[in-house]
C-alpha cells in the first residue's frame, strides 16, 4: 500500500480547526450560524490550495459580519481569542485560522480606513502573525505605515515587535514584494536588533539575510556596528550574525568570512576521500574529508555538489559540514554521509557524472568525482 503523504494544508484547515473558528464567533456575535459556516467553509476546501482556503475562509466569514469596516473589525476583535503567552518568547507562530483578520483588513481598510486597518492588524498579530497583510499598506501607504510601526518596534509584545522586521523583510517567503528600501527599513532593525526575544532576534538576522543578496556592505557595516555598541548580549549578536550572513558564507563571500572570523586566505591542506565512486539513486554518498594546517586556525567547512539537470544544465549546490578549530600539524578528519534522495517534489536527480568540492573559509581546496546510478 503506498504511504498517504502528509498534507499541510489538511493539517491546518480541517473540521476541527474550523469548529474552533466558529465556535470563537459564535461567543462574541449573536444569532452566528456556526454550523452553517462550518459546512459551507468545508464544502469549498477540496480544490483549495493551503492560501486560497484562508481567502475562502475569509470569503464565508464575510456575509456574516457587519457590512460596515469600522462595525467589521470590531466584530473581528472581539471574537479573538487571547493573546499569544508573552512568556515564551519564541517558536508561537499562532494558528493559520486566525489569519482572516488581517484578509479582511486588507480587503476593506487599505483604502477607505487605513488607521482603523492597522489597528486591527495590531491586535490579530498577537494571536497570528501578520506579515504578509502589513505589506499592503506598506506599498499604499509607505510614510503612514512606516510612521505607525516604528511605535510598534517599543511595543511590549514580542510578537508586535516582530511583526516590524518580518513584515518589512525584502524577500519574506510565500509574500508579495514590498515597496521599501534599505534606508527605510535598516532603522527600523537598529531599534530592534537588542531584543530579548530570540522571535525578533531570528526575524532581524533572517531581514539581514536578505539584504545581502543586494546590499552586503550594509549589512556588515550594521553588524559591526551593532557589536560595537554591546547592547545585545554578545553571543546572542554572535548567533544573530552567523545567521544573518549563512547565504553570504555559502557563496564565500570574503568580506562575511572575514567579519566571522575565517581567513579565506589561510594556509589549510585539504584531501576528500570517498568511499565509493559509484553510488544509486536513493543511497548515500559517504566521504571524508582531511584537513592539516600549520598553526591554530577557525575553518568554515562546507562541501558543493555539482547536479547535471535533465537539460544538461548544471546546478551546484553548497551544504554545511563544519565549523572546527583546527591545531598545528594535527590532522582533522570529518566524515559526512550525504543522502541522494530520488524522491524530492523540489529537485531531480538524473544519473551520471557528479562533481563533489569542498570549500574551507568560502575557497574551494578539494575536488572529486563520482558517478551516480538509477
Amino acid at each position: 500500500m503506498a504511504e498517504e503523504r502528509f498534507s499541510l494544508k489538511d493539517h491546518l484547515f480541517n473540521a476541527d480547526s474550523i469548529g474552533d473558528l466558529a465556535a470563537e464567533y459564535s461567543a462574541a456575535l449573536p444569532g452566528f450560524d456556526a454550523d452553517g459556516f462550518v459546512a459551507e467553509v468545508l464544502a469549498g476546501f477540496a480544490d483549495r490550495e493551503l492560501m486560497a482556503r484562508l481567502d475562502w475562509i475569509a470569503d464565508c466569514l464575510e456575509p456574516r459580519l457587519p457590512a460596515a469596516f469600522p462595525e467589521m473589525a470590531d466584530a473581528l476583535e472581539a471574537a479573538m481569542p487571547a493573546p499569544l503567552d508573552p512568556g515564551r518568547g519564541d517558536d508561537d507562530f499562532g494558528r493559520f485560522i486566525h489569519a482572516v483578520p488581517g484578509i479582511l483588513a486588507v480587503r476593506h481598510g487599505v483604502e477607505a480606513h487605513r488607521e482603523r486597518a492597522l489597528d486591527l492588524i495590531y491586535a490579530a498579530t498577537q494571536r497570528f502573525s501578520m506579515e504578509f497583510y502589513i505589506r499592503s499598506f506598506l506599498n499604499r501607504w509607505p510614510e503612514e505605515t512606516l510612521a505607525r510601526i516604528a511605535i510598534w518596534a517599543e511595543d511590549d509584545n514580542y510578537h508586535v515587535r516582530r511583526l516590524v522586521s518580518e513584515g518589512t523583510r525584502p524577500k519574506l517567503p510565500w509574500a508579495k514584494a514590498v515597496s521599501l528600501t534599505p534606508d527605510q527599513t535598516l532603522p527600523l532593525l537598529d531599534r530592534l536588533y537588542d531584543d530579548p526575544t530570540r522571535y525578533v532576534t531570528r526575524s532581524v538576522a533572517n531581514h539581514l539575510n536578505d539584504l545581502t543578496k543586494s546590499v552586503p556592505e550594509e549589512v556588515y557595516a550594521r553588524l559591526t556596528a551593532w557589536a560595537e555598541e554591546g547592547r545585545q548580549d554578545p553571543k546572542e549578536l554572535a548567533w544573530m550574525t552567523r545567521h544573518a550572513l549563512r547565504t553570504a558564507l555559502k557563496a564565500g563571500d570574503r568580506a562575511a568570512l572575514r567579519l566571522l572570523g575565517f581567513d579565506p586566505g589561510a594556509d589549510v591542506a585539504v584531501r576528500v576521500e570517498l568511499a565509493q565512486n559509484q553510488v544509486r539513486i536513493g543511497a548515500a554518498l559517504d566521504f571524508a574529508v582531511h584537513l592539516t594546517a600549520p598553526e591554530d586556525m577557525s575553518v568554515l567547512v562546507d562541501y558543493v555538489i555539482v547536479f547535471p539537470g535533465p537539460s544538461g544544465k548544471h546546478r551546484q549546490k553548497v551544504f554545511k559540514l563544519k565549523q572546527a578549530v583546527l591545531r598545528a600539524g594535527e590532522l582533522r578528519v570529518l566524515h559526512k554521509r550525504h543522502k541522494l534522495k530520488g524522491n524530492a517534489t523540489t529537485f531531480t536527480l538524473v544519473p551520471g557524472a557528479h562533481h563533489l568540492a569542498i570549500q574551507v573559509n568560502g575557497v574551494i581546496r578539494a575536488e572529486t568525482a563520482f558517478d551516480l546510478n538509477a
